[in-house]
């Protein structure tokens, strides 16, 4: 067998890529396109980035990188789109205060937004040296589930975590449950996608069945992906995405890299225990209901401009490459999409928008 055209060119150049890169907030809105696509208001809130052609809907077949006029994402090229729920501090009267979003190290001017990652191999891994196929138009995908209240429950999703920051340095340690104590410099919720693909399926029913994390291990320490994942796709290779590897029957391998947000919720005006629940336990809710936080999810659409992802996960860089255009973060606060629903989530609020059950009675 002869490789395709597709994997020549991803083993053609040596790739050492890391990006790390901020994307401003888009919205702050009550949509769920990919859970509920159409659905006016959806069942909770959530905080978006990336390219402005974001709608309820989001067709499979639709041209993000054609139909966007901005992104809010560092890098021109990136009209993808990411998502998750929207954090609530819940005051000792009952009321809600949605909580801001603190820029990250490097983003100071930054917007609210995430700081989103493309990796070969684990963050601490200076060298990248795996190479990388980059998603296809069209691909998408969810981890996390939103009514997740268990450590059982979420421990299904391996790296969907929780850092306490004393400072903005702060990675370790990681949780999967809500801080319990108050954080100097914010909680840091972290979002790494399944790294092994089915190699078929651009998208499931449940948006996360073609995607699976490593049968043991983790991405960063390079376990095996399982046997339902590493599967011929569709174009005669054997795929497995994020950490995996796309296989030709010649023993040809290449890795595709792994996708990670971080973004800060800045709980700092919410730190006075005087503030918080008179048992001593945290006083922050996602906006689905969840006290716990074994229910945080996250969301991502495919959008990259042409092979604007593969150019760059095949050129030896770090943090920025030359093969993309970086605009100015002003530029990136810029851009912005109107909300489809028109309800306050500013204020003091006697619910959570949406109404959701809250799983703690206070």
């Amino acid at each position: 067998m002869q490789l395709t055209s597709f994997a020549a060119l991803a083993l053609a150049a040596p790739a050492n890529a890391l990006i790390r890169f901020s994307c401003s907030q888009l919205v702050v809105d009550r949509i769920d396109p990919l859970v509920n696509p159409g659905m006016v208001p959806s069942p909770h809130l959530h905080q978006i980035i990336g390219g402005n052609s974001l709608n309820v809907t989001m067709d499979p077949a639709k041209d993000m990188p054609g139909e966007s006029t901005c992104t809010s994402c560092q890098f021109t090229e990136d009209t993808s789109n990411y998502w998750t729920a929207v954090l609530f501090f819940r005051a000792r009267n009952g009321t809600f205060k949605r909580v801001p979003i603190r820029p990250n190290v490097g983003f100071d001017a930054a917007d609210g937004g995430m700081t989103v990652y493309y990796m070969q191999n684990g963050l601490a891994d200076y060298q990248q040296r795996s190479k990388v196929t980059a998603f296809k138009s069209g691909f998408r995908m969810l981890i996390g589930d939103v009514m997740a209240r268990t450590d059982d429950e979420a421990n299904k999703y391996k790296q969907v975590t929780y850092t306490c920051l004393q400072d903005m340095s702060t990675r370790f340690p990681e949780t999967k449950n809500l801080p319990n104590k108050p954080c100097p410099a914010g909680i840091m919720a972290n979002i790494r996608f399944p790294t092994c693909w089915d190699g078929k399926n651009l998208d499931t029913a449940d948006h996360m069945s073609h995607m699976s994390y490593p049968a043991n291990g983790t991405f960063d320490s390079q376990g095996p992906c399982p046997s339902t994942h590493p599967v011929l796709g569709n174009i005669e290779i054997f795929h497995r995405p994020f950490l995996a590897l796309i296989t030709e029957s010649r023993g040809c391998s290449v890795p595709v890299p792994q996708l990670m947000y971080e973004t800060i919720w800045d709980t700092r005006q919410f730190n006075d225990p005087k503030d918080w629940p008179e048992d001593g336990s945290q006083p922050f809710v996602w906006s689905m209901g969840d006290h716990t936080g074994y229910g945080s999810h996250g969301d991502y659409l495919f959008g990259w401009k042409g092979d604007a992802l593969q150019r760059t996960m095949d050129t030896p860089c770090y943090v920025t490459c030359p093969t993309l255009t970086t605009q100015s973060i002003a530029n990136q606060n810029k851009c912005k999409i109107d909300r489809t629903v028109k309800e306050d989530i500013d204020s003091w609020l006697p619910e959570i928008p949406g109404s959701p059950t809250i799983s703690k009675k206070y």
